[in-house]
């Protein structure tokens, strides 16, 4: 592949990563206002249980998601490695293995911070 096509990948793993994140961010935020006003303290624990499974839910599939365009992206680099003549973008992309690396090592420790705390602001 060319560079330019491999930059257009490169840009929409990025982008991919980045939606990914909204809905889980709406369902947080969500709990967060529900959680300030103790609407949680007099609910039923369906209702509990049930933002628990919404949340893990919206969860699960955003870190599948980012994940699966890290890994997308760690073998765009390999490809945009092989290109003879880079740009000093391309370059710079191509050397940055061990971000994309630290990201999915990052996306997964703190879904699961977050969905603990998520518990805890549910469950009291």
């Amino acid at each position: 592949m060319e560079e330019k096509s491999l930059l257009e990948l490169w840009h929409k793993s990025r982008t991919q990563i980045i939606h990914a994140q909204v809905a889980p961010a709406l369902v947080l935020i969500a709990i967060m206002v529900l959680a300030a006003f103790n609407k949680f303290d007099t609910a039923s624990d369906a209702t509990k249980y049930l933002a628990l499974g919404v949340a893990a839910a919206t969860g699960i599939l955003a870190i599948i998601s980012q994940y699966a365009a890290v890994r997308e992206g760690e073998a765009l680099l390999v490809d945009l490695r092989k290109v003879a003549k880079k740009s000093a973008l391309a370059d710079k992309i191509a050397d940055s293995r061990g971000l994309l690396s630290l990201s999915a090592i990052a996306i997964v420790g703190l879904g699961i911070a977050i969905f603990a705390l998520v518990t805890w602001a549910v469950l009291g």
